[in-house]
């Protein structure tokens, strides 16, 4: 009997759910400093930066010319989700929103013409940003940056930010904030524990962990080949947690089609909100040039809206993301939006499977490999690959005749259809109790979930959370219910063996078979 691998959690720590970029390669996307975009949820005013920092980065930006005359329709201004962008003016639809010249980006570019620049040749590009962020906030008033620095939020909503190390931490009760335990507050300690707690079972709990390794083992090794041997050039100590929230922040405030070798700050237009209302991400911002022969380059951000004096500006950050990329990227979710919630099915091809070397030949001659990740959205159908390639994978016994070489040109085709009875309740089995393993690792239900939620009265993290694993239980649900009633239908399906004999002309349309006489 072939042997059937199925996952229930995410392809890897950095390959989010509707991603298809892997480690190392990091995705990073249009920020928000908002904690839950248009929900109208206020921050801490501890998080909140002071009316006299946002006077000097406005005055800062004057300086470094980015407010020309005319000034431009908004100003920055605190607003439910933290700092935003406020019209001056009633604004149409695809106006000018801000235009932010090149000199005031920070890139690689604006690394490499630093002090660091030098030492952080051949870094990936947002650890050498990541650098010079640490650095130029660790030199105060003597950065240029430092107006800057001064309004970026000391942390997001992301789970990166309130996720626990991979162990369970004590049971323990909020006293004296003097108090330690294993050198973490004990406020802090009981909070981390209740993140981990609250997002217990969930594939972004896993995919967090793996983020924040993946984070720590990239300081570690900056610490080791660039910090500790500069230190005249980093005098100040830099610690994983300052690396952490300098990766937060490049993760939240990056344009989502700045990134990679692109990846870019843009202060002032990186204080736009995301509205879930805005359904279009198309034409709000673009690069061009400007001046004499247009050799500056400016970025431009552009209204998708009409909006009156007063309101808020919004953008769509990304169609496309799930929840839990909303969540780790900028520190909210779509509670109400169903497709945002989504569920990562990792399949596998095992090495022990004795027809490994054909099954792994066909899964690549129609784009997929060894492992095939299937996101599953909820209310939506199966991914079209998924049942193929499930059946690719438990094909074995009296069905292994398919893996030979005569029928390697149109295997796949047959695979989109039922092969045998015994195939196809094997898929139907081993997914519905994946499924129910996967909704025994959560500690609450559906119902508890929406009861916490109608309840109202969640702090931002804990709606996250509960939003988040409430979504990925109903996809679950989904797809134990879509094999079941499957499995049910087992009697009433078509085979690879009648529809053979139907295209031979030796079986009739119910199926019976046809014979010959000899005349």
């Amino acid at each position: 009997m072939a042997l059937l691998h199925i996952s229930l959690h995410p392809p890897s720590p950095l390959s989010f759910q509707r991603s298809s970029t892997t480690i190392p390669a990091l995705i990073f996307s249009r920020h928000s400093s908002a904690k839950l975009h248009q929900r109208g949820i206020k921050l801490a005013a501890a998080a909140l930066p002071s009316e006299s920092a946002i006077a000097d980065f406005w005055r800062w930006l004057r300086e470094r010319g980015t407010l020309t005359q005319p000034p431009p329709p908004v100003r920055p201004a605190v607003v439910p989700e933290g700092l935003g962008l406020v019209a001056e003016r009633d604004m149409l639809r695809n106006e000018v929103v801000v235009e932010v010249p090149k000199k005031l980006w920070i890139n690689t570019n604006t690394v490499a013409a630093s002090e660091i620049g030098p030492v952080t040749l051949g870094l990936k590009p947002w650890v050498a940003i990541a650098l010079f962020l640490l650095r130029e906030k660790a030199m105060g008033a003597a950065s240029l940056w430092r107006p800057y620095l001064d309004i970026l939020p000391p942390e997001t909503d992301s789970p990166i930010f309130c996720a626990g190390p991979r162990r369970s931490y004590p049971r323990c009760e909020v006293s004296a904030s003097s108090l330690l335990i294993n050198g973490v507050k004990t406020s802090t300690m009981v909070w981390l524990f209740k993140w981990n707690k609250d997002t217990s079972g969930t594939q972004l709990l896993n995919t967090t962990f793996g983020v924040k390794e993946y984070v720590q083992n990239e300081f570690t090794k900056v610490e080791d080949e660039v910090i500790l041997p500069n230190k005249h050039l980093f005098q100040k100590t830099i610690n994983s947690s300052d690396f952490l929230w300098a990766f937060g922040i490049l993760r939240s405030r990056a344009f989502s089609g700045l990134r990679g070798d692109k990846l870019v700050l843009i202060p002032l237009a990186d204080l736009i909100n995301h509205n879930s209302s805005i359904t279009s991400e198309d034409t709000c911002w673009e690069i061009k040039g400007k001046g004499l022969f247009s050799r500056e380059l400016i970025f431009s951000l552009r209204t998708p809206a009409s909006v009156n004096t007063g309101e808020q500006i919004y953008i769509q950050y990304d169609l496309q993301k799930s929840n839990a990329e909303l969540a780790l990227d900028y520190g909210f979710i779509e509670s109400n939006n169903k497709s945002r919630e989504l569920y990562t099915m990792t399949l596998e091809i095992s090495e022990s499977d004795p027809f490994y070397g054909d099954k792994l030949d066909i899964a690549e001659s129609n784009g997929l490999g060894e492992t095939a990740y299937f996101d599953i959205v909820l209310d939506r159908p199966l991914p079209p690959l998924m049942l193929p390639y499930l059946r690719l994978v438990a094909l074995g016994g009296t069905d292994a005749f398919l893996l030979e070489s005569l029928f390697r040109n149109t295997v796949w085709g047959h695979l989109e259809l039922p092969v045998s009875r015994a195939n196809e309740e094997m898929i139907c089995r081993v997914i519905q109790d994946s499924c129910t393993s996967a909704l025994s690792y959560y500690q609450t239900t559906v119902e508890e979930d929406e009861k916490l939620m109608e309840r109202g009265g969640l702090d931002p993290r804990s709606e996250i959370a509960i939003g988040i694993r409430s979504g990925e239980k109903k996809v679950l649900l989904q797809i134990e219910q879509v094999f079941g009633a499957r499995e049910s239908e087992l009697d009433t399906l078509e085979y690879y063996q009648e529809r053979r004999l139907k295209d031979l002309g030796l079986s009739g349309e119910q199926g019976e078979i046809i014979f010959w006489e000899s005349k």
